[in-house]
């Protein structure tokens, strides 16, 4: 959806070409690394997006697409389908964490070397929905 979205946008903002970039290097990490990578990629997506809706208020054109409004739409659901993930995970890692914990499987958990998760966190800053009026 998010290369979509990009493309959708790039005819209108060839100046805005480093925002475009971060999208697509953002993207790029999150695909791949460690839970705290996806993270910070996670985060730098939302950044980036937060500019790529800022610059389309500047061209009406852009806000009047029926495209970018059905990517609008899709961008929020899959906001809420992101924090559900997060909240299964953390929910997961919770139950593992005390789990270790507890006898017996805290003697299974050192016998195979499983150790406690981090939850997955976002700072409250970037959980705040963007307001984007067209």
């Amino acid at each position: 959806m998010i290369p979509n979205l990009v493309s959708a946008v790039k005819g209108y903002m060839k100046h805005e070409k480093g925002v475009l970039e971060s999208v697509t290097k953002a993207r790029a990490s999150l695909l791949s690394g460690s839970m705290q990578a996806k993270a910070k990629a996670s985060n730098q997506i939302t950044e980036a997006l937060k500019s790529i809706f800022a610059v389309a208020e500047s061209y009406p054109q852009l806000r009047a697409s029926e495209n970018f409004k059905h990517l609008q739409e899709e961008l929020s659901g899959t906001e809420s389908k992101i924090a559900y993930a997060r909240q299964f995970y953390n929910d997961a890692v919770m139950q593992l964490n005390q789990a270790i914990q507890s006898f017996p499987t805290n003697l299974f958990a050192k016998l195979f070397n499983v150790h406690q998760r981090d939850f997955f966190a976002v700072e409250e800053k970037e959980r705040r929905n963007v307001k984007v009026e067209f």
